[in-house]
């Protein structure tokens, strides 16, 4: 058997997209299905279509809802690149910008004006993200022509807002009610704060991990030498948000974990040195819905990051990344809150993926049972 996908690009990150009705025609678990389409488990990834890295395992399911007021529906698949598993815990923001290009490639949604709004909806969280595609004289460029940091070629320019996004995965923006929690690790007492907007974060000062804020460059190599601890300070953290019942069962991909430190001195650029972990491994970039919970925990009173960035609430907040300077925005819009990022968004192949072969005829055998 074989399934429709496209390969595309969102953000930092790159993931197999597939339309749910397609999906449905396989009739078999996505929890055995996609595992094996990427390859895993094999650190390789060799005999799969994924990336054999964080940024580049994922899948994304988009269907077109019934219901008016949302113009496309999707879940996102992180899926494992050790373990043949897939972790449906959270969503990727890097990975939804690939959504309304799709809508509008696709013909689901028709583009209009210099801006193309289009209503979209995560099912992992539940969040209702805003994007606006440009679409100048109400068409995509003949050849993208938007750039961003941690890519080097252009794509097409996706605005992200994510409406009201406080507490989605927990309920409230401080699932523990405190600014500031203690969290023993390694024999350590560590200050963190816990947020949860856009995806749930731990948030670390760079100065207790023993990081020199005046050498962001070096930072990578400090924090490979703690991956242990900070894993054990993210899985307490999973407990204390409600998100796991025991440090064990917490899992890889939420919560987050950010260590953040103040700029050595008045920085034009920006505002907050940030690095963070994806499953486990410092991140090349930055986890988008990640930065949603940042902007927040900015804005946020007696904050790890508050203490960083002060008190005054800011319209942008300009955080340095390993790929450069990424800046979020906040704005209240129709009653609501949105808080974003601009990313950018390109279609890199058009695919039939062809099943493997046990598991293209443990399909067709359970096809032909249906039908008897």
């Amino acid at each position: 058997m074989k399934i429709e996908a496209e390969w595309m690009r969102g953000g930092t990150s790159k993931c197999w997209v597939f339309e749910t009705e397609h999906l449905d025609q396989v009739r078999t678990s996505l929890d055995e299905l996609l595992p094996r389409l990427f390859g895993s488990p094999d650190s390789r990834q060799i005999d799969g279509v994924g990336g054999a890295t964080s940024t580049t395992s994922k899948a994304m399911i988009l269907r077109r809802p019934a219901e008016e007021g949302v113009d496309v529906e999707f879940t996102f698949a992180q899926v494992g690149i050790e373990e043949a598993e897939v972790d449906w815990s959270s969503n990727c923001g890097n990975c939804s910008a690939v959504v309304g290009l799709y809508a509008i490639e696709k013909g689901w949604v028709v583009p209009h004006g210099d801006v193309t709004r289009i209503v979209t909806r995560n099912t992992n969280t539940g969040q209702i993200i805003i994007q606006r595609v440009s679409t100048p004289a109400g068409a995509l460029p003949i050849v993208p022509d938007a750039r961003m940091p941690g890519v080097a070629f252009a794509g097409y320019r996706v605005g992200l807002g994510f409406q009201d996004p406080a507490g989605k995965t927990t309920g409230k923006l401080l699932p523990t009610g405190a600014a500031t929690d203690t969290i023993l690790a390694g024999g350590t007492r560590w200050t963190v704060s816990m947020v949860d907007a856009g995806a749930p974060v731990v948030i670390v000062r760079a100065e207790e991990l023993g990081l020199d804020p005046s050498r962001y460059d070096s930072w990578a190599s400090g924090v490979e030498l703690q991956l242990e601890t900070l894993d054990h300070i993210r899985r307490q953290a999973a407990v204390r948000m409600g998100l796991a019942p025991t440090i064990a069962e917490a899992a890889r991909a939420i919560p987050k974990l950010a260590i953040v430190a103040s700029p050595t001195q008045p920085d034009p650029v920006c505002d907050v040195n940030v690095m963070m972990l994806s499953m486990g491994k410092p991140h090349p970039a930055l986890a988008i819905t990640g930065s949603i919970a940042l902007t927040l925990a900015a804005r946020t009173p007696g904050t790890v990051l508050n203490s960083i960035t002060g008190a005054t609430p800011r319209p942008t907040l300009r955080l340095r990344t390993p790929a450069g300077v990424i800046e979020t925005w906040s704005e209240h819009r129709d009653g609501s809150q949105l808080v974003g990022v601009d990313r950018t968004a390109r279609t890199i192949a058009t695919s039939i993926i062809h099943l493997p072969e046990a598991l293209g005829t443990a399909v067709e055998a359970s096809l032909a049972s249906a039908t008897q």
